[in-house]
Order: C-alpha cells, then structure tokens, then sequence
C-alpha cells in the first residue's frame, strides 16, 4: 500500500493557521491594533473601508522597525516576546509583530511601511498570499503603517461566509472599543469610508468611558478601587438603578488585555445581589492587575480567554471589592462643594436651638368628606385607559373575526387572566388559553407587514437618548420602522435621538427599557425565521414592543386582543411555528376527576 501521509505545502498550512487566527476583519484589527499599542504608539489611526474586506490600515508613530525584523515578523513562529517555554507563563505584551502578520499575508495583500527613529529611510514590504512582491526603502514617518488589502481574496470559500458591512463594521467598532478602553492614555482614531466614527484623546479612565458610550455614562459610574497580595483592582461599575433588562457594557480587562470569563461575570452579578431584580444586568469597567506568571493567555487563539491559577480567591476578593464600592455609593452621599456656603447654618456660640412649632386644625375630621378621587372619576379613568387601548388595535381592512376553525369560536365576551401570562376565554367545546405576549406580537408584526400604522400618542416633554457609536448606527437603521410602528424618532446630533411619541399602548416609563431590548435583540439577532432582512427588523421590533408577561389587563384590553389575533390570517402559532394558542375540551377536563 502506498504511503498517505504527506507535509502539506507551505500555502496550505499558512491558509489553515490564519483559520485560527483571522476569522473575520475584526480579527485583523484585534492583532494590528494590538501591535501598534506593543510598538509603543500614542497616536494610532485605524482606516476601514467596505467593514474591512476592501482595507484594513492601522497607523502607529511607535518605534518602528529595522529591515531584517519587518521582513522577520511575516515569517511563521516569529516573535519579538518568547525566548523559551517558560515565557510563555509571564506574557507581559500582547504581540509586537509577528505571529499572526504571518497568518494575515496568508489571506490578504499587504503593504507594510516602517522606519526606527533613528533612521532616515524606512523600508517598504509588499506581500501578497504570503509571497514577498516588493522589498525597497521609502521614504516614511516614524512608526509602522500597515494596510491589509482585499482580506480572503485567495480563499472566496472564507469571503463568502462574511455577514454584511453592518455587522462586520460592528465587529469591528468593538475590537476598538475594547482596545480603547484598555489605553486610555493613548490617543486613538476610527475611520470607515472617510466618515470619522471615533477622535478619543489621551484622559483618565473614567472619561474615556464618557467618551466612548456617552455623556449619559457620566452619572452611571461608582469607582472601584483594592489592592491586594493577589492582585490590584480598579474601574468602575454602574449604580444599582442603571441595570438595564438586557446586557449592558460588561469589560474584564487583565493586565490591560481585554477577556471573557463567567467565572468572574458571576462574581460581579451576585454582588449587586438584593440590589437589581434577577432578570436585570449590571454594567462593569473592571481592571485587573496580576503576575503573569499566575496567568495563562494562551488557551484561545485569540487570547480572550484566560485561565488563573486560582479562581476561587480572585472571586471572593472582586466580589467583596464590589460589594464595598456599591456599599460606600449607597451610605456616603455625594458633597457638592459648588454650593452656596450662606445656605449652611454654622454653629454659634451662645444661642440656643429654638423649639419648632407644628401648626395642626383642632376641626379636621378625615371622615367627614368623601376621598377627592371617587370611585366615578377611577371608573372614568380606567374607561379612558381601555378606550387608549382600543386604538392599538384599530384597523380598517379587518372589521371582522375571522373563524380559523368552528371550535375556537368564543362564546362570550368573558376572559380571564392566569398569572398576567395567559388569557382564559370559553369556547363551546371547553376553553382556550392564549399566551398574551406571542398573540401581541404576532398582532403588530402582521399590521407592520401589511405596512398598517399603529397608532401613536404624543410626549408632553420629549425624551433624548444618547448611545454610543456602535449603537449609533443600529439605531439610526431602525428609525424608519420605528416611525412605522407608533414612534416618532428623530436624529439630534451626533450618537443622539429625540423620540416625541410612543405607540398608544407604551408607557414613558417603560420607553428605555425597550429599546435597550430592541437593540440586544438587533446585535443577537437570533430569531431563526425564514423572512428577508426587513421582516427580520420588523419581527424583533414587535417583540421589543409588545406587552410581556406579568402585565395585567382589563376584560376589554383582553377581549381585544383575542379579536385582533383572530382577524390575522393564521392566528394560531408564530411565524417560528411556536404556538399562541391551546384549547382544552369539556372532554378533556372530564377525564381528570375521573
């Protein structure tokens, strides 16, 4: 029998390992920026084009590099960092070149200018495929720019599994974001088809959260700051009431390198404990710093993963840290220092504290008037509330129920609610049960399809909602359905919108929360549903704005309900195929109390 096994060709084996390493174009400006930050750069510019598959540029000003060591860091297994195995346990940097420049050339068309301080000319590398094209001195600034061409251009199989320009750019934008949260001592720059998205100047930590989500973020944050044997903690948290129902901005940063852990994601949730309901989440800015050689990065590929040496004490010690910070938030009030100091009473020597008087009517009898607010005037206003509610489901092209099956046909107008989930209703053959959220949504998602307007009401005060870049733009790409749908949002300026109506059925209070459902629910994009693009946007917009579980109804709010979920063409399941209604029959129940 012949022999099989073979060495693969040098090609092949650089196009596998960039498999590792280069995922998408996030993943190339993971490891240039990261490079830059190694080079010593304080000036670092970030140039994408198309989301990164027609160009990848990062311009750094940090040392540079000599001839022999550019043309060094496109070779495999080259690196500036490890001398021996035992270096690999006491990682101080994040790349500084090499390692993966190699699998990125295997990928892409690179061009790469460089020159040390100390130098006159610099040197110019092109590489295509892993295959050198140009070699020469040029004449440049200090510093390295790197510009990645055309990424996948060898391999269309990778090229086609891309998703779009909006998503790759988010992936982007939160490689940056990280990045920039980790050195905010460096100033760094974001531009994608010549529109600046970030300019973040070097400042503390605090303000570069400020500058990276918003303003709003300002009042959000309490410090945290321990220092121990085992390791030193700082950043911030966000205050109990900011918890948001989806996750919010969560970063675990270790020796300045951003990573995931549970481990540690459960600490800082169960520390806020007691103080936000279950299904809310926290925000976190954490930095930790420890001994590399307690660390190890090199689990992952992409070193996002991180193992310690021992968990269990990192835990207690980041969980009690918290918990100190949160408590010193909530006992220690805030001290304006900017207050008038006539409005301080200051002690004086020889007068003594007056007797407060409490001036009470003798005549007052609580029980000789009927209360202000009569049962009439509730009853009037609950009837004003019901009639709100009618309007949601007003539509002209459906002014009968349609009967999906004889069955299901109501008996009377008399429904019941069971645990603010589901809604009871007597049909001839026994009951049927209906879960209020799915027939909700479902209901919105068919009027939004039949481009049906639902109607709005009109904020005294309008409210303002700042984001953060990434954000930004998911938001703004949703406006026109949201406009569709009951709202009315405008853009106000650069990462900000003015929403001056809701839909009729939305209460204010309620407005922030759902579009921060809304735009978790954009980013996961995890409804399995064989619809086009826009009916994808418009399933998850009716979902972030539909009523949920645990909201009470009155009999009309029900009663509607069950017959604009009947007027719909296929009212019994979603367009996932899960199910809105169930019947149980007379039969049936009989069956049980035998």
């Amino acid at each position: 029998m012949a022999d099989i096994i073979q060495l693969l060709p040098e090609s092949v084996a650089n196009q596998i390992a960039a498999g590792e390493v280069v995922q998408r174009p996030a993943s190339v400006v993971k490891e240039l920026l990261e490079n830059a930050i190694d080079a010593q750069g304080k000036k670092i510019k970030l140039i994408i084009k198309d989301a990164g598959k027609t160009l990848i540029q990062v311009i750094d000003n940090g040392i540079g590099m000599s001839e022999s060591d550019a043309l060094l860091s496109f070779e495999r297994h080259a690196t500036s960092k490890i001398n021996s195995s035992a270096d690999l346990f006491k990682i101080k940097t994040k790349g500084f070149r090499g390692e993966a420049l190699a699998s990125i050339a295997a990928v892409a068309k690179i061009e790469m200018k460089t020159r040390l301080s100390k130098k006159d000319i610099g040197t110019q590398i092109i590489i295509e495929a892993s295959k050198i094209k140009k070699n020469e001195e040029v004449a440049t600034n200090q510093g390295t720019s790197i510009a990645v061409k055309n990424l996948f251009f060898n391999v269309p199989a990778r090229r086609n599994f891309l998703k779009s320009d909006k998503i790759e750019l988010r992936h982007i934008m939160d490689e940056f974001i990280r990045v920039a949260l980790a050195h905010p001592e460096i100033e760094l720059q974001m531009h994608h088809n010549n529109n600046c998205i970030y300019q973040l100047t070097p400042t503390s930590y605090r303000k570069r959260i400020v500058d990276v989500f918003g303003k709003s973020f300002n009042e959000k944050l309490v410090p945290i700051a321990e220092e121990t044997d085992v390791l030193k903690i700082s950043g911030h948290i966000g205050k109990p009431e900011s918890a948001r129902k989806t996750r919010g901005e969560q970063f675990f940063f270790v020796n300045n390198r951003f990573i995931k852990h549970n481990y540690l994601h459960f600490a800082v949730t169960n520390a806020f404990e007691g103080l936000i309901a279950s299904e809310r989440h926290p925000s976190y800015f954490i930095n930790l710093q420890i001994d590399p050689s307690k660390i190890d990065i090199n689990i992952h590929p992409t070193k996002t993963e991180i193992k310690f040496e021992d968990e269990k004490v990192i835990y207690a010690i980041l969980q009690a840290s918290i918990k100190k910070a949160l408590g010193q938030f909530n006992v220690t009030p805030s001290i304006d220092f900017s207050i008038n100091s006539n409005l301080i009473p200051l002690k004086t020597k020889n007068i003594l504290a007056k007797e407060p008087t409490i001036e009470v009517d003798p005549n007052f009898n609580p029980f000789a008037t009927k209360s202000q607010f009569s049962s009439k005037k509730k009853y009037d206003l609950e009837k004003s509330n019901e009639k709100n509610w009618v309007k949601i489901f007003d539509n002209p092209n459906n002014n009968s129920i349609k009967e999906q099956q004889p069955c299901l046909k109501t008996e009377s107008k008399t429904s019941f609610q069971l645990h603010n989930k589901y809604i009871l209703s007597h049909i001839k053959s026994g009951f049927m049960i209906i879960h209020q959220h799915r027939a909700h949504r479902h209901i919105l998602l068919n009027k939004l399809l039949q481009s049906n307007t639902i109607s709005s009401q009109q904020l005294a005060f309008p409210i303002t909602v700042n984001y953060n870049n990434t954000n930004y733009e998911i938001v703004k790409e949703l406006i026109p359905l949201l406009n569709k749908s009951g709202f009315e949002v405008k853009e106000f300026g650069k990462g900000t919108i003015i929403i001056h109506a809701t839909p009729s059925f939305v209460i204010e209070s309620e407005v922030a929360s759902i579009f921060d459902e809304l735009l978790e629910q954009k980013k996961l994009n995890k409804e399995n549903l064989n619809l086009s693009g826009q009916e994808k946007s418009l399933n998850i917009l009716a979902k972030s704005i539909s009523i949920k579980k645990g909201k009470k109804l009155s009999a009309i709010e029900m009663n509607h309900l069950i017959d604009e979920l009947f007027a719909c063409e296929i009212p019994h399941t979603t367009l996932n195929g899960k199910k809105i209604i169930t019947t149980l029959t007379l039969d049936e129940l009989d069956k049980r109390f035998n």
